[in-house]
């Protein structure tokens, strides 16, 4: 009976789970990423170059480099660079399809830019003069690292390339709804926890300005502003956003935004607290950055518990698949 026994389960070990696990085993813990082409794009990218007023072409991987040491620190985890690498290619791609060939309406010819409008890009010459003097020997080869092992990958939503993979360098917890920081809903950029950002260098942060030159500042913008030194008091914030930025501030006559504040006063974040000491206001914020899309502390720190590229993105861009671009 025994030899019968062993017999039928050796039989169905054979014909049942050795084939699931020859198809199934290989990938159990590999990233799950869509391996089949998804977009075609050029590879080449132009961008126009603020400083001297040039267009460059530039091999698309080559430029995602440049990006990456422009945008994330380079002593981050491999993990968190790689999926800056991808975010990077994706909004490359993105512009591409956007512009074409005639470029962007702020520097024609180009649909990117070396600045902050699109994304900081630093050339290997730029490099050597800002950073320390070994950064190019001990830095840049996990940043080319970081590339070449995400090489053609981007991020794809509804089979089409993600046009705005947003990113900031820490959300203060939790990141933002797209409409409530630059107006348009956008279903990828929703509100996510963002819990591992203990190390960011401005997770808090306070910023006092006398009260007279913040009346100056919102009367700037607003010129029948009625806040004065006799009605500073009433500041208050009215409504806060799901990810916990001033949404609406209160400042005499006028209902202000959080965001609008932050850009008048210089503030790392529109998520912030107000103590009105005396002739001063005090600001202390939470956060760096508008708060959309991937926090890249966040991911660092992701990234630092064992999480992987592929798992770090879909985190911070819901409903989104890894796609590996044509040739």
């Amino acid at each position: 009976m025994k030899s019968i026994f062993m017999s039928i389960l050796a039989l169905f070990i054979t014909i049942i789970c050795l084939p699931i696990l020859l198809i199934q085993g290989c990938d159990i813990h590999k990233p799950k990423i869509q391996k089949e082409p998804m977009v075609e794009s050029d590879q080449v990218v132009r961008v126009y170059i603020n400083e001297t007023g040039e267009v460059k072409t530039l091999d698309l991987e080559e430029y995602v480099k440049g990006v990456i040491a422009g945008e994330m620190p380079a002593a981050f985890q491999m993990e968190a660079l790689k999926a800056q690498a991808v975010a990077a290619r994706t909004y490359a791609i993105s512009r591409i399809n956007a512009y074409g060939k005639d470029g962007h309406p702020s520097h024609k010819g180009a649909p990117l830019c070396d600045s902050v409008h699109c994304q900081v890009w630093l050339s290997k010459e730029k490099l050597r003069k800002l950073k320390a003097k070994n950064w190019m020997r001990n830095y840049f080869p996990k940043i080319e690292k970081a590339v070449e092992e995400t090489k053609g990958f981007i991020m794809t939503y509804d089979n089409k390339p993600v046009k705005q993979p947003l990113f900031h360098s820490t959300s203060g917890g939790k990141t933002e709804n797209s409409e409530d920081v630059f107006a348009a809903w956008v279903p990828y950029l929703r509100s996510v926890e963002s819990p591992y950002e203990d190390r960011a260098p401005h997770l808090q942060d306070e910023q006092s300005i006398i009260a007279s030159d913040f009346i100056k500042k919102i009367k700037s913008k607003y010129k029948d502003a009625t806040i004065s030194p006799s009605n500073i008091h009433s500041l208050k914030i009215l409504e806060r956003s799901e990810g916990g930025r001033v949404l609406k501030l209160k400042a005499g006559n006028k209902i202000v935004t959080g965001r609008e504040v932050r850009e008048l006063l210089g503030l790392r974040s529109a998520n912030f607290k107000i103590a009105i000491e005396g002739e001063n206001i005090k600001f202390i914020t939470n956060g760096y950055g508008h708060g959309v899309g991937m926090s890249q502390w966040g991911a660092n720190g992701m990234a630092e518990r064992g999480h992987t590229f592929d798992e770090i993105l879909k985190h911070y861009y819901l409903g989104v698949e890894i796609s590996k671009m044509n040739p």
